[in-house]
């Protein structure tokens, strides 16, 4: 799943394509939108809120989509055929300038910029917005001292951007299990600086890296390496799964740099 620093590099790339451009032609093929005639309106800015994508669009419109697990943003130069129905995809958006294209989106979303707290007012502080907030963020994930540090990572209403890859990455560089829960696994304030720090430094760039390596197969110390020897220790990296019945992840981890004194493990 695209995670928060994915999403912000996709909300500049189409800020800069779309922003102040009227639009020449607009295709919701959702079917609660599909009629929305938003042709001739133009585009005030493009921001994201943790994983979730803003375009607002003037007077008084906010379109709203949620990559979900495989969507994404494509931008095309102007005049581009647009796909056809038979291809996944949800958006087409296009200008003088360019054509941008959203494929597989989990959500869709059109409502009057004033109610969209609807969409993303329940969203904790966001790691790359103009309003983080890192004392907040800890007293949300400290607000649930039985819950496994893992689930809380992921719960985007305690801080908005994460996902898989940084969860298995931050508690790994903490040097905590998935499985303990939040009263044990250590200074908070630290880890949630340091998932800051992990996003902040990939915005920029497409590609992922914690370990702080760029080439392909080095980027990771343990998310996507189940089997692998861990980067520190050789211990093998574990995979399993973690979250109520119905709502697992899958999560990585080193038994060696991520001792469990309970002796719990990700199921």
């Amino acid at each position: 799943m695209p995670e928060g620093d994915t999403v912000w590099l996709t909300a500049r790339r189409l800020g800069v394509a779309l922003a102040g451009q009227r639009l020449t032609h607009a295709d919701l093929r959702v079917p609660q939108h599909a009629t929305a005639d938003l042709a001739g309106r133009t585009v005030t800015e493009v921001l994201a809120r943790g994983k979730h994508l803003l375009i607002r669009i003037e007077p008084d419109l906010t379109l709203h989509t949620h990559l979900g697990m495989d969507g994404s943003w494509r931008l095309f130069p102007a005049g581009t055929a647009f796909p056809g129905p038979r291809e996944p995809v949800r958006v087409v958006l296009a200008t003088d300038r360019a054509v941008a294209v959203g494929r597989s989106l989990a959500r869709v979303d059109l409502v009057p910029t004033d109610r969209e707290d609807t969409l993303v007012g329940h969203l904790g502080p966001d790691l790359l917005g103009p309003d983080w907030d890192q004392a907040e963020a800890v007293r949300r994930l400290a607000e649930q001292p039985d819950r496994t540090i893992g689930e809380a990572l992921l719960d985007q209403r305690n801080l908005a951007g994460i996902g898989n890859l940084y969860r298995a990455e931050v508690l790994f560089l903490r040097g905590v299990p998935p499985t303990a829960p939040v009263s044990a696994a250590g200074d908070l304030t630290r880890m949630v600086r340091l998932a800051r720090q992990l996003l902040w430094v990939n915005r920029e760039h497409p590609e992922q890296a914690t370990t702080g390596d760029l080439r392909r197969g080095r980027g990771h110390w343990v998310y996507g390496r189940a089997g692998e020897p861990c980067r520190r220790c050789r211990t093998r990296i574990r995979r399993g799964e973690l979250g109520p019945p119905g709502q697992e992840r899958v999560t990585f981890w080193c038994p060696h740099c991520q001792p469990d004194p309970a002796g719990s493990r990700p199921g």
